[in-house]
């Protein structure tokens, strides 16, 4: 499928020996990569419906490195275009034609573990499970953990501001991560906040991370580490309607129990996981809900009572508790799986993102199988039920001429519902190029350049990750300008300075 990006810069394409040539000067051995084979592998991220082979690709291993690349590539006017992992499900790490794609797979060590502080200094291409690993022996272990967390690296997860089964409790990737080292596009290098939990000044902090790639190169970064939860136990519970298991998930929210985790799917999204992983999921219900409780032993077993007489309150046809660890894994491997799990079911699939307030599940996912209906697409409906994060899965054949464009469409439908219905167009896995252009369904003119404003502040040429997340591609300078329609200035009687 074809998107509409920046323009390529003929005269950059026309330098690309010399810029090679520089870029292996900085980065030397097999930190570039140029050959049309060895870069297809770049070509695109998680959103595989869009590709595009970048110029050159730059594999750097250090920070004084990632800030040469840079200040070379400002200096020439060369954009640049981060990658971690390539999980990205938006399309974040989408390569320019006249651009540099800049991989930090080599940023793959662990710094500094200090339990004293309970913190990690690590570098961004370390996954994000390899942190809980690396400190479990101790008890200890990160919090957010989205379903990709085997791959995804802590990079990419600061950011699309990642977040994962267990975000309902202990919080998205903001809320866990306490400071970083950056590079702007100019080759400075900062490092912002520590292992402090407050820092002085603006949050920064909260600017960077969600920041898609627009702002800088993160090259460390500080998070917290939690110990684990005395015990933690889980429970399935199945349900004859879809709307039943919404309600649910209302009532423990509003009964005042927060679950470490909350997670739903509906019987399509059931059958895959179960298909896949033979977890012990009841076939014959419309929904599941898979609950997690954690805390002092006691505590949970008071809290599982309390949550086993909701789910019978409305109307559960299935509850099974956990009755060791292993089972537990079980009850969530379904759950992890679940996007893999589809993939066997379809040829192609598109995983969207959308974010509603809880009480508007039952309505969010009537209106999906009406568009369903409407587009003629099948869908499974996965998500994070306790924090309204909708991950629903749209089944297509790209090889069947027009599916990709329905299916585009249906997504797009879904996302203009998240917002009707008083939610977000993404919950954690960025706007990237998938949603750029649905930005002003939330956001105003206004609001837009504001934002854009402060991409300004950090890059004023606009050459990191061009093309992602505004729908309309302003120069800085162009943003204060003043709009003369017919010789005339608005509000002729305002001073202006």
């Amino acid at each position: 499928m074809a998107i509409m990006m920046p323009a390529a810069d003929q005269a950059v394409l026309g330098r690309r020996a010399e810029i090679v040539a520089a870029l292996r000067a900085i980065v030397p051995g097999e930190g570039v990569i140029d050959s049309a084979a060895e870069m297809q592998v770049y070509e695109s991220d998680g959103l595989t419906a869009y590709r595009q082979p970048p110029m050159v690709v730059v594999l750097p291993d250090t920070t004084e490195q990632v800030s040469q690349v840079l200040k070379y590539c400002f200096e020439q006017g060369i954009k640049v275009v981060p990658r971690g992992s390539g999980t990205s499900l938006s399309g974040g790490a989408l390569p320019l034609v006249d651009g540099v794609l800049l991989g930090l797979g080599k940023f793959k060590r662990i710094r500094e573990i200090d339990f004293d502080n309970r913190v990690v200094v690590t570098e961004p291409g370390v996954t994000n499970l390899a942190i809980s690993q690396a400190v479990a022996h101790a008890g200890f272990y990160y919090a957010p953990d989205p379903s990709s967390q085997i791959a995804c690296s802590i990079g990419g997860n600061v950011a699309e501001n990642s977040g994962g089964v267990h975000c309902l409790k202990y919080g998205m990737t903001t809320n866990n991560v306490l400071g970083c080292e950056i590079v702007l596009m100019s080759g400075e290098i900062l490092r912002i906040g520590g292992k402090a939990a407050e820092n002085a000044g603006y949050d920064l902090m909260g600017i960077i991370t969600g920041s898609e790639g627009l702002l800088g190169v993160i090259t460390e970064i500080t998070v917290r580490i939690l110990q684990k939860p005395e015990t933690a136990r889980a429970l399935m519970v199945g349900f004859a309607e879809v709307e039943a298991a919404g309600e649910c998930v209302a009532r423990i929210i509003g009964a005042g129990i927060i679950p470490g985790g909350m997670e739903m799917m509906d019987k399509p999204a059931i059958h895959a996981a179960e298909a896949f992983v033979h977890a012990g999921y009841p076939l014959d219900v419309e929904a599941l809900l898979i609950i997690e409780l954690d805390g002092p032993v006691i505590e949970v077993d008071e809290l599982i009572t309390r949550v086993e007489a909701i789910a019978k309150g409305c109307g559960s046809v299935t509850l099974q508790i956990s009755t060791s660890e292993a089972e537990r894994n079980l009850f969530w491997a379904g759950r992890k799986a679940a996007f893999p799990a589809v993939g066997r079911i379809s040829p192609d699939y598109l995983c969207m993102d959308g974010t509603i307030p809880r009480g508007a599940l039952p309505k969010a996912l009537a209106r999906i199988r009406d568009l369903s209906e409407k587009y003629q697409l099948g869908v499974a409906n996965v998500f994070h039920a306790g924090d309204g994060n909708l991950h629903p899965l749209i089944l297509y054949d790209a090889n069947k001429p027009g599916e990709i464009e329905r299916a585009e469409a249906f997504g797009a439908d879904i996302l203009r519902a998240c917002v009707e219905f008083g939610g977000v167009l993404t919950g954690e896995h960025g706007v990237g190029i998938e949603k750029r252009d649905l930005m002003p369904e939330m956001f105003t003119e206004i609001d837009l350049n504001q934002q854009q404003r402060l991409k300004c502040a950090f890059d004023a040429q606009g050459l990191l990750n061009p093309g992602k997340v505004f729908p309309t591609l302003h120069r800085c300078a162009e943003l204060g300008r003043m709009h003369v329609h017919g010789g005339k200035l608005a509000f002729p009687d305002i001073p202006r300075f």
